[in-house]
């Protein structure tokens, strides 16, 4: 594909194509993202359907950075040598047109020019008649069609009047026109290939080989033969081969290739490791989790290249002038000609005619987009912020309202046992050890802290049964026989049980910013016991920034309110949705919408997904669940809260690349075509412009890479 005519018109074509429920083509990474019922087509019709438009494709199974660069480098070698023929063969017309050598006979020959220029127009310039042929077959038109034309006019002129009658002759035109659109493309080429750097540097972080435990034996094996359940051995300095846990030994990991976090982590046995990360100090075994495409590294390039190929919604408006585009500006070259002519003459109505041709293709309109978003997207990755699509990138800059969850988004999500009172004949111990007990089966992170806790201790814990969550309250089970409800204070109301005496004490706890569960055995209460969950060191300072960028911040919780509201005043929040059960956060997130706010919602749990999946934009923190981060539009690798802003801060550039690429696109064609059409332009002069167009374009996305996370 040569320009934004080509792209559009395969889109067009493959979305009108039975059984395709989505097609997305991106002319800058030269890729067709296609979504289709595989009942109604196949990717064989899909392929057949592109190459009868002219074009040709092959469907990529896995993303081979190899294979990938082994092409690249193919294109750009044969550009780069066909740009040094055809600049030494239009040497000669420069050479004549600066008047260096103006007696020269040999210099001026009408039949050296033809020479020199036929070998340009139809060696080096064939790839337009082809590219020109096969669009014209598809039944469109694009740049080559533009190109051949133009060049053509100017060609055949000359070369009338060299053979049939004397007259002037415009070999420099088309011969100049065509080495400068191909040293344009050979530009334009170069910096597009800079666009997708993040995905190669990437591609580059993955190990080639492991070191397996096999038996007694240590072997060195390729990655791809790595199965999960594999004992995997990793030396000071090495990279940890596929995502794992920690079955012996400890380290420090330095996990920025992934999270964009600079300090090394420490890691210990039953701690997660990832993929690519650089092992810094100790040695330590690993049990294999993930392999191949599971890996977060895979997951990770995988994500990026299918946003690099997406397409965000202002393109849209580009699209549709790109369809009608070629046409249009055909229509006004031939009224150029005429008109011209009738006015003038033949020979100054071709000049004009060409100069319009030449000038108007869309090149720039088609890489306005793509570009910005293969840049922002991959500088995003580098810095720890995946964002699935154009889409998405395009949204986050409207963002009027920050939802954040509050357990392991606001705070570490890792809970303490703090506070222990016991009621009636219960000693704190035995107090630990009933709510262990019941809350051993239980998955949230208040009944982890509280079975910790005792662990700590050293507590036995009685056998359970009959072990019911109840979502949002607490839980109730049996121990040692007995009925045990632990929960908050809507549950013991709820089941009957007389928390009157201990309110006051409960209010004062929950001020402290700590959560307080009820312990109750056959109906009476057994004691209080309160969790703290301690702020993340840098939410307060994200927080602040949110508030600078004038975007309002909202905190949910299922928390009551007098504990949520502890936390908020920690991290300085002033709205605070509380009580708020798992299912019922997606329903708040909708009412802020329906309030006319651009709402993005930042979670981390299972329980999240469909608040984040409700969002204009779903923020996942990525040290929670795949869950949340396939539900969400922004995956937040670093888990850390200065990250929101960040994103919308990339987001609001990169918006403002786009929209000054389009202008450039657009105030380019609208000034050039009408100096072209009244003579005030050169052919050769128009060939330049438009090959430096899609250049200053690409050049400008690049600018992005400026872009740093804080």
């Amino acid at each position: 594909m040569t320009c934004a005519a080509c792209s559009t018109r395969v889109e067009k074509r493959l979305n009108k194509l039975t059984g395709v429920l989505k097609a997305n083509v991106n002319l800058a990474s030269e890729k067709a993202m296609v979504e289709y019922d595989a009942d109604a087509t196949n990717v064989k019709a899909i392929i057949d359907l592109v190459e009868k438009t002219g074009y040709g494709a092959k469907e990529i199974v896995q993303v081979n950075e190899d294979e990938e660069r082994l092409r690249r480098k193919k294109e750009y070698e044969k550009l780069e040598l066909r740009l040094i023929i055809a600049s030494l063969l239009t040497l000669p017309f420069l050479i004549e047109m600066t008047g260096m050598f103006a007696q020269s006979e040999v210099m001026v020959s009408e039949y050296l020019q033809f020479g020199l220029a036929t070998i340009v127009q139809f060696w080096i310039g064939w790839r337009f008649y082809e590219g020109a042929y096969k669009s014209l077959r598809g039944g469109s038109a694009n740049m080559d069609v533009l190109v051949a034309i133009g060049t053509s006019a100017a060609y055949f002129y000359s070369v009338y009047y060299t053979f049939v009658e004397p007259g002037d002759i415009y070999y420099e035109a088309s011969t100049v026109i065509i080495t400068l659109i191909l040293l344009g493309k050979f530009l334009e080429l170069r910096a597009k290939g800079r666009t997708s750097e993040a995905i190669k540097k990437l591609m580059k972080l993955q190990a080639k080989t492991a070191r397996v435990i096999r038996g007694d034996r240590e072997q060195d094996i390729p990655i791809e033969e790595v199965r999960v359940g594999d004992i995997i051995l990793v030396r000071p300095g090495e990279k940890v081969p596929v995502d794992g846990i920690i079955t012996e030994g400890h380290s420090t990991l330095d996990e920025s290739m992934i999270t964009g976090e600079s300090v090394p982590v420490s890691k210990a046995v039953g701690d997660e490791v990832i993929g690519a990360t650089i092992n810094k100090h100790g040695s330590f075994r690993f049990r294999a989790t993930k392999v191949g495409k599971d890996t977060a590294l895979a997951q990770i390039i995988r994500l990026v290249d299918e946003a690099q190929g997406s397409k965000a919604p202002i393109q849209r408006l580009a699209d549709k002038i790109a369809g009608i585009f070629v046409p249009v500006v055909m229509g006004i070259a031939v009224i150029t000609f005429l008109i011209t002519w009738l006015l003038t003459d033949f020979q100054t109505a071709m000049i004009h005619a060409v100069a319009v041709l030449v000038i108007a293709c869309p090149c720039a309109l088609g890489l306005a987009t793509p570009t910005a978003i293969m840049v922002g997207t991959g500088r995003g990755a580098e810095s720890g912020i995946l964002i699935k699509g154009g889409e998405s990138l395009e949204t986050a800059h409207k963002i009027t309202t920050v939802v954040l969850d509050k357990t392991g988004t606001i705070t570490k999500g890792k809970p303490e046992v703090t506070d222990l009172v016991p009621a009636g004949s219960f000693s704190e111990r035995k107090l630990l050890r009933l709510a262990a007990s019941g809350e051993i089966g239980s998955e949230h992170p208040v009944a982890g802290a509280i079975v910790e806790k005792a662990k700590a201790e050293g507590i036995d814990l009685a056998e359970s049964s009959h072990f019911q969550a109840i979502p949002g309250h607490g839980i109730e089970a049996e121990v040692d026989g007995k009925k045990v409800l632990i929960g908050n204070l809507k549950l013991m109301k709820d089941r009957g049980v007389d928390v009157s005496d201990w309110t006051r004490q409960m209010e004062e706890l929950e001020s402290e910013g700590k959560t307080v569960m009820m312990a109750a055995v056959e109906g009476s209460l057994a004691g209080l016991l309160a969790v703290a969950d301690t702020v993340k060191e840098t939410s307060a300072e994200a927080i602040d920034a949110l508030k600078q960028m004038g975007i309002e911040v909202v905190m949910i919780t299922g928390d009551n309110r007098r504990t949520a509201e502890a936390i908020a005043r920690q991290v300085g929040i002033e709205r605070v949705l509380a009580e708020v059960l798992p299912e019922h956060k997606a329903e708040q997130v909708s009412q802020l919408k329906e309030q006319g706010k651009v709402v993005a919602m930042v979670g981390d749990g299972i329980n999240d997904a469909p608040a984040l999946a409700a969002a204009d934009v779903g923020m996942a923190i990525g040290t929670g669940t795949d869950v949340a981060m396939e539900a969400a539009d922004v995956t937040l690798m670093r888990g850390d809260l200065r990250s929101i802003p960040d994103a919308i801060s990339l987001s609001k550039m990169t918006m403002k690349k786009i929209r000054q690429n389009l202008f450039w696109a657009f105030i380019y064609n609208v000034i050039g075509i009408p100096i072209a059409a009244f003579g005030f332009l050169s052919p050769i002069i128009a060939g330049a412009a438009m090959a430096l167009s899609s250049v200053s374009v690409v050049s400008n996305s690049l600018l992005l890479k400026r872009w740093k996370a804080s």
